[in-house]
C-alpha cells in the first residue's frame, strides 16, 4: 500500500485544475484548508437563500431576497457623477427599481433595452417607500430561468473568495468525484436510510429546502459518519498493532491484592472491584494492555491502580506510577506507603530532586528489582532509567500525555502493559474519539465515607463577608483555597490579579497566614508554597488554576472560586473536588459578578444541583461544545469538519464499534470492504492509519 491509489489523484490534484482557480485564488484558498479538490467536498454550505420564483413583490415582508419575473421600464440616469442609475421594472401587480452604482455609459440601456422580460434575483429593500433591488445576484432572459438555483447555497468564504467561486469550485469538484465502492456496513446504511457517498456529496452540496442543512439530513449524517468512522478505524488500527505487540503474561496469586483489601476500613465499591477485574484480565492476557481508568474526583482510581500494581509484583515483575508533578508523586508516596507496607512492598520515589549518591542508589536497586514499585515524574522517561523487569506502568492524568507518550513508556520495558488515569469525567462521545485506541474502564460511584460538598452561589459585592467566614473557619484550624480568576488568556493579568489578592487576605488574615501559587512562578517556589500549605504551616492558599490536579489536603474544607461564571464546568467541577476530602462538612463558594448572563447561571446552577462529574460533563459538552471543552488545543481532539460531537454523539459509538468489528473480521483490510475502507482513509487523509495497516 504505497500510495494514494489512482481513482483519487483528481481529488488530489493542483487546485488550479479547477475552472475558474487561478494560482492566486489557490492561495486565498489556503485560509480556508483547502489545499486540493478533495478539500472543498467537506466544506458543506451553512445556510440557503430561497431563490425560488414569485408573482409579484406586493406583500413582501422587506428586505428579503426575492426572485421575480418583470417587464422593463424607462431608465433614470444619474444626475450626479457617482450617483445610482435607476431601471424602472413591472412585475405582475406592482412596480419597483433596479438600482446600479458606477453605472458606465449606455451599458444598461444596451443590456436592458425598454419593453424586454428579464427574471432578476436579490435582495429587496425599501428606501421612502419605493422597493428597490440593488445590485441584482442574477438578471436573465426568461428562457435562461433555469440559470437561476431554486435554493441557492451558502458557503463559509474568506476575503478573496466569493460564493459565486465556492459554488463553481465546489461544482468542478463533484464532477471529479470517482465511483466509489461502499465502505459503510450495508445493514447499518439500511437502517439508517443513508445514501451512497458520491449521491451523499451531491445532495449536501446542492440543498433544496431548509431542513436539508440540518446534521440530521441523511446526506449530511452519512458524510458525518464517514469522518467518524475513518477516525474511529486510524484509532482500532492503532489499538489492533498495540494489541499485536506480544505483551507478557502476568498473572499473579491475587494474595498481595487480598492482603491490601483486608487492611481497609471500607469495601470497594462495585465499580472499583469490576476494574480491577478487567485489569486482572488484561494482565494476564498475552496482548498488551492499553486501558484507560476514567473516575470523577474521589472515586478511588488511585486503590484500583495500586491494586493493579500489586498484580506485577505477585508475578515477580515491577510496576511504574506516573505523576505530572513533583508534588503529585510525593503525595502518591504518602497515600500508598502504608498500603505498600501492609503487602510488604517495597515502594519508592524518582523524581527530577533526587541527584547524585542517592540517585544512583535508587536506579542500582531498581534495575536489581529491588524497588518492586516505583513512584515518579517525567524523570523515569530518562535514559539512564532500567527496570530489572517492568511489567505495568500507570499514567496519572491524561490530558498531560497523549498517544506519542504512551507509545514511548512502551518502550521503556520491552513490552510493558499501560493503564492511563484520569480524574476528568469526559462524555462518552468525546472519551471515544480521544481515546478510541484504548479500552476504557470507568469509575461512577463514590467510595463510602465521602463528606458531600456544599455549594453555594453568592455575588462578589459580599466579598466582605466571605473574608469574615474565612476568618472564623481559620480560627478552628482548618484551611482554604481561594481560586482567582482567570483573566483573558493573559498569564502576566492573571498573575495581577492573584497578587492582588493575596496582598488583600494577606492584610485581612494575617502575614503568616496566607500562600500564593501561579503559573508564572519558578516550579521551586510553587512546590515550596504547595508544601507549606500541605503541611498546614500556612491556612489560605491563593491559587490560579494550578491546583486543578489531584493536591490532596484532607484538612481544607473551604473552596472559594472567585468569578467562578469564567471557568468551565468541568474545571469548577475538579477544582471543588479538592476539598471534601478528610472527614470534616465542606463547602464551596461559587463568586460571581453579577448580573450573570442566562448560560453563566445556568451553569453554576447545575454545579450547585450535583457532584455527578459524568453529568455535569454531558452538560457542559452540551453548552458549550467539544473544543472548549477539553481545550482543542491540547486535547489531542480531532478537528470534524462535519460530524458534530455535541449533536451526533450517537453516531461516534456506532463508529467505533463498526471499526472495531471490521477489523476483528478483516484485519489486514483484503475483503472488498476492506478494500473501500482503505480508500475512505485514504480520501480523510488519515495516511497515519495506512501506515499501521503496512506495518501491521
Amino acid at each position: 500500500m504505497s500510495g494514494r491509489p489512482e481513482r483519487l489523484f483528481p481529488l488530489f490534484a493542483d487546485l488550479t485544475a479547477l475552472a475558474g482557480v487561478g494560482p492566486k485564488t489557490a492561495s486565498t484558498m489556503a485560509a480556508l484548508g483547502v489545499q486540493a479538490p478533495r478539500d472543498l467536498l467537506f466544506i458543506l454550505p451553512y445556510a440557503g437563500v430561497d431563490r425560488s420564483r414569485i408573482e409579484t413583490i406586493r406583500d413582501a415582508v422587506l428586505p428579503t431576497t426575492l426572485t421575480v419575473s418583470v417587464q422593463i421600464g424607462p431608465h433614470t440616469p444619474p444626475r450626479t457623477k457617482g450617483g445610482a442609475y435607476r431601471v424602472h421594472v413591472q412585475d405582475a401587480q406592482t412596480s419597483f427599481q433596479l438600482v446600479f452604482f458606477q453605472a458606465r455609459g449606455d451599458y444598461w440601456a444596451k443590456t436592458l433595452p425598454t419593453g424586454s422580460r428579464r427574471i432578476v434575483s436579490g435582495k429587496v429593500e425599501s428606501f421612502d417607500n419605493i422597493p428597490q433591488m440593488v445590485h441584482p445576484d442574477y438578471i436573465v432572459a426568461e428562457e435562461d430561468a433555469g440559470r437561476i438555483p431554486a435554493f441557492e447555497p451558502v458557503y463559509p468564504l474568506t476575503s478573496g473568495v466569493t460564493q459565486k467561486l465556492m459554488f463553481k469550485a465546489t461544482r468542478a469538484t463533484l464532477d471529479r468525484v470517482p465511483e466509489m465502492p461502499e465502505w459503510i456496513d450495508p445493514e447499518q446504511k439500511a437502517r439508517a436510510g443513508w445514501p451512497g457517498f458520491a449521491e451523499a456529496l451531491m445532495a449536501a452540496h446542492d440543498p433544496a429546502r431548509q431542513e436539508d442543512l440540518a446534521p440530521t439530513a441523511p446526506a449530511r449524517e452519512r458524510l458525518a459518519y464517514d469522518e467518524l468512522f475513518s477516525h474511529q478505524l486510524t484509532l482500532a488500527l492503532a489499538r489492533a498493532t498495540a494489541r499485536r505487540k506480544p505483551g507478557r503474561v502476568t498473572q499473579g496469586d491475587g494474595q498481595l491484592q487480598q492482603r491490601v483489601l483486608a487492611t481497609l476500613p471500607y469495601r470497594p465499591t462495585a465499580a472499583q472491584s469490576r476494574a480491577v477485574e478487567e485489569i486482572n484480565a488484561d494482565l494476564a492476557a498475552p496482548a498488551r494492555m492499553n486501558r484507560l481508568l476514567q473516575g470523577d474526583v474521589g472515586a478511588g482510581k488511585t486503590l484500583v491502580a495500586f491494586l493493579a500494581l500489586l498484580r506485577a509484583v505477585e508475578a515477580g515483575g515491577q510496576g511504574a506510577l506516573m505523576a505530572p508533578t513533583e508534588i503529585l508523586a510525593r503525595q502518591h508516596l504518602e497515600s500508598l506507603g502504608p498500603l505498600a507496607q501492609d503487602a510488604d512492598v517495597v515502594l519508592e520515589v524518582l523524581t527530577g530532586r533526587d541527584k547524585g549518591a542517592e540517585r544512583r542508589r535508587k536506579l542500582e536497586a531498581l534495575a536489581r528489582g529491588d524497588i518492586q514499585i516505583l513512584v515518579g515524574t517525567h524523570a523515569v522517561f530518562q535514559a539512564d532509567v532500567t527496570f530489572a523487569d517492568l511489567r505495568l506502568a500507570v499514567v496519572d492524568e491524561q490530558h498531560r500525555f497523549g498517544v506519542r507518550q504512551r507509545l514511548e513508556l512502551g518502550r521503556k520495558g520491552a513490552d510493558v502493559d499501560v493503564l492511563v488515569m484520569t480524574a476528568t469525567p469526559i462524555p462518552r462521545s468525546l472519551s471515544l474519539a480521544q481515546y478510541g485506541d484504548m479500552d476504557i474502564s470507568v469509575l461512577d460511584e463514590k467510595p463510602p465515607g465521602r463528606q458531600p460538598i456544599k455549594t453555594a452561589m453568592i455575588s462578589t459585592e459580599r466579598m466582605d463577608e466571605v473574608i469574615e467566614r474565612l476568618r472564623a473557619v481559620i480560627s478552628q484550624g482548618r484551611q482554604c483555597y481561594w481560586v482567582c480568576p482567570l483573566v483573558e488568556e493573559s498569564e502576566v493579568l492573571d498573575l495581577t490579579a492573584a497578587d492582588a489578592r493575596f496582598k488583600h487576605l494577606r492584610a485581612a488574615l494575617g502575614d503568616g497566614q496566607v500562600g500564593l501559587v501561579h503559573g508564572q512562578m519558578p516550579a521551586a517556589e510553587k512546590d515550596a508554597a504547595m508544601s507549606r500549605f500541605v503541611a498546614g504551616q500556612t491556612s489560605v492558599l491563593v491559587a490560579t488554576t494550578v491546583i486543578e490536579v489531584g493536591v490532596n489536603v484532607p484538612n481544607a474544607t473551604i473552596m472559594v472560586i472567585e468569578r467562578a461564571e469564567t471557568f468551565g464546568l468541568a474545571q469548577l467541577h475538579q477544582m471543588r473536588g479538592r476539598v471534601g476530602r478528610g472527614a470534616a462538612a465542606s463547602t464551596c463558594l461559587l463568586l460571581y459578578q453579577a448580573p450573570l448572563s442566562e448560560t453563566g447561571r445556568r451553569r453554576l446552577e447545575v454545579l450547585r444541583e450535583t457532584e455527578d462529574g459524568f453529568a455535569i460533563a454531558e452538560t457542559d459538552l452540551q453548552m458549550r461544545g467539544a473544543g472548549d471543552l477539553i481545550g482543542t488545543a491540547q486535547s489531542g481532539l480531532p478537528r470534524f469538519q462535519i460530524a458534530d460531537l455535541e449533536r451526533q454523539a450517537g453516531l461516534m459509538s456506532i463508529a467505533q464499534s463498526d471499526a472495531r468489528t471490521l477489523l476483528a473480521q478483516d484485519p489486514t483490510l483484503s475483503t472488498p470492504r476492506g478494500e473501500a475502507a482503505r480508500l475512505l482513509l485514504w480520501l480523510m487523509r488519515q495516511e497515519e492509519a495506512i501506515r499501521l495497516i503496512s506495518v501491521g
